[in-house]
């Protein structure tokens, strides 16, 4: 049964945290990925925390970020690049839920860890494909024109991720890393596309999808709308 959309004008905001390139200048490069997600009706949702807290918090500071006000954390994967900056974040912040997939095992001195599994509901419009392929979770966020599906590094394929997330909605736009993906004919029908972090064809990519592709980077602002996707910054 289709759930009704969210508020007519609500818009979705991505800030990149992490990444391996800097796209605002005094920002921090690193091997690794985090971003902020934040909507109106929705939690603060932080996706990643990057290799090292120190860069972490230093950017989000930079970007006037502050990590106390978010509300829940979900960590694609256990690999470092992806949760090495979660312990300094939760020394900050200490109410945040934490969404890690099964596979990472509990966090020593942490009772906001959430072991993820199967598909699950994180609030409204905003969902979790689950752990695929025993290693990774990705977050997919719904709303009226289409979703939008965040990764980490696409350990699963990009085939299956999207093919998980569009028990949500129609996948419209992707933001995150795509590793080495190269069947690009998956993303003909996307709006935007944003490859970050680990993603090895980007520049394909861009070829391919001039008119979709989005620069990533630490410091890039992206605008996803419940009217169709568009870009900002």
């Amino acid at each position: 049964m289709k759930e009704p959309p969210g508020p007519e004008g609500e818009s979705v905001k991505i800030t990149l945290i992490y990444d391996n390139t800097v796209y605002r200048k005094g920002l921090v490069a690193d091997w690794g990925f985090s971003c902020l997600v934040e909507a109106e009706t929705s939690p603060k949702i932080l996706f990643d925390t990057g290799a090292r807290g120190e860069i972490l918090l230093s950017n989000m500071e930079k970007l006037g970020i502050d990590p106390s006000r978010i509300d829940m954390v979900v960590i694609s994967h256990g690999h470092f690049d992806h949760i090495g900056g979660l312990a300094a974040f939760l020394r900050v912040n200490r109410r945040a839920a934490v969404y890690v997939p099964a596979s990472v095992g509990p966090v020593p001195g942490e009772k906001r860890i959430i072991a993820v599994g199967g598909p699950r509901k994180l609030h409204e419009n905003v969902f979790s494909t689950g752990e695929l392929a025993g290693i990774e979770q990705s977050l997919a966020i719904r709303g009226e024109e289409g979703t939008l599906l965040i990764t980490g590094c696409s350990h699963p394929g990009v085939a299956a991720i999207l093919d998980a997330a569009s028990r949500f909605g129609e996948v419209r736009a992707v933001v995150g890393g795509l590793h080495g993906f190269n069947d690009f004919r998956l993303l003909e029908d996307l709006d935007m596309i944003c490859p970050t972090h680990c993603t090895v064809h980007g520049e394909e990519i861009k070829a391919f999808f001039p008119d979709a592709y989005t620069e990533g980077g630490a410091g890039r602002v992206l605008t996803f709308s419940v009217s169709p996707l568009r870009r900002s910054r």
